[in-house]
């Protein structure tokens, strides 16, 4: 099974959403980074279940340890493991779940390849499991705010349902969008779509979306074509979160609509500096950061469980119905918001130290 992420800056996740907890390891971040768990906390408390109405009602205060990897307050060069203890696990909760598959989950997936699972909140498939992505990716930012200050990362919700906000992503405060229980980008449509999510889960349903995200002060080089293009890093990312269905970069799929001299970015000069008048590119060209705002999109399903009957077989092949159980988000998307933030520092970071490795210099 596959639980590492990256090539020079590796993260490995562990746990099981109802086990004793779960955590991560991170190898490769260089020494003499400052670091305590006060840094960590800030991203795994926007990430924990329990911070509003609109999300799932578990209780998990998720308060970080650092076990190794840090001495005196700064990084060692060694792994940094980290660990969150499991507080309010109610494997009881899932009994049904031992025997029935349920709908859009991985249930029987796990089960027809492995012939075992963990059928106690889904375990090692349930989304607690990105509490080490989200550690991993608060270590990174630490990183970055010593050798590269400028670079910046702003992620929100940009759609829910079929409620889009219209903002400009240039025009995005994050102040504004952590104030807010559903990190909207407008303060003024906030209200609407949190009454949205909640009158949806009243109905026993769910429902999905898009967060975008975009990068600012990425320094120009990073990426490794042919295979390991910055783009297609990110969109393996992105993509390996829990409910992820879609990746765009730049102008995505609407993109195809234009024409090439509408699409193209016209370079230009600002004092010395390379610069485009567009970024339809969406800050990355031959899989290259070309200096540019990095922006991307990421499209999440509607949580798969909800509180309807539902058809399914159980494991003994017969067909019946399933009820849910158990606690769960109505919208995935407001916790989804620090996962992509952590995944979209996890493929920078990897990238920095790979371009700083073949290089020989460190860009800023």
């Amino acid at each position: 099974m596959a639980n590492t992420f990256g090539h020079l800056y590796r993260v490995t996740t562990w746990g099981e959403s109802h086990g004793g907890g779960v955590g991560a390891v991170v190898d490769g971040c260089p020494p003499q980074i400052w670091l305590s768990e006060k840094d960590l906390q800030p991203d795994l408390d926007r990430r924990r279940p329990g911070q509003s109405k609109i999300v799932t009602p578990r209780k998990e205060a998720d308060r970080c340890e650092i076990l190794s990897g840090v001495f005196g307050g700064k990084t060692l060069g060694t792994p940094i493991s980290v660990w969150v203890r499991n507080e309010d696990a109610r494997p009881e909760a899932y009994r049904e779940m031992e025997t029935m598959f349920r709908p859009s989950h991985a249930d029987y997936t796990y089960q027809a390849k492995y012939g075992i699972r963990n059928w106690q909140g889904g375990g090692r498939t349930s989304a607690r499991e990105t509490i080490g992505r989200v550690i991993g990716g608060s270590i990174a930012k630490k990183m970055f705010g010593q050798l590269v200050p400028r670079l910046s990362v702003t992620t929100f919700v940009r759609q829910v349902g079929t409620f889009v906000a219209r903002m400009d992503a240039s025009r995005v405060d994050i102040r504004e969008v952590e104030a807010n229980l559903v990190r909207w980008p407008d303060k003024k449509e906030s209200d609407q779509v949190v009454k949205l999510i909640e009158r949806v889960r009243s109905e026993g349903d769910s429902l999905g979306g898009v967060v975008e995200c975009v990068v600012r002060g990425c320094p120009v080089g990073l990426g490794e074509p042919v295979f390991d293009r910055l783009e297609a890093d990110l969109a393996k990312g992105m993509m390996s979160l829990p409910a992820s269905k879609g990746f765009e970069i730049g102008s995505g799929f609407p993109g195809v609509r234009m024409r090439g001299s509408e699409h193209n970015d016209e370079f230009f000069l600002q004092g010395k500096k390379v610069r485009t008048r567009t970024n339809r590119s969406g800050g990355v060209q031959g899989g290259i950061s070309n200096g540019e705002e990095i922006v991307f999109r990421v499209a999440f399903k509607p949580v798969a469980t909800i509180s309807q009957a539902q058809r399914t077989v159980n494991t003994k092949g017969k067909a019946v119905e399933l009820k849910a159980r158990g606690r769960h988000d109505p919208c995935v998307l407001p916790r989804a918001v620090p996962m992509v933030e952590a995944m979209a520092l996890l493929v920078l970071a990897d990238h920095y130290l790979r371009d700083r490795a073949q290089m020989g210099l460190s860009r800023k």
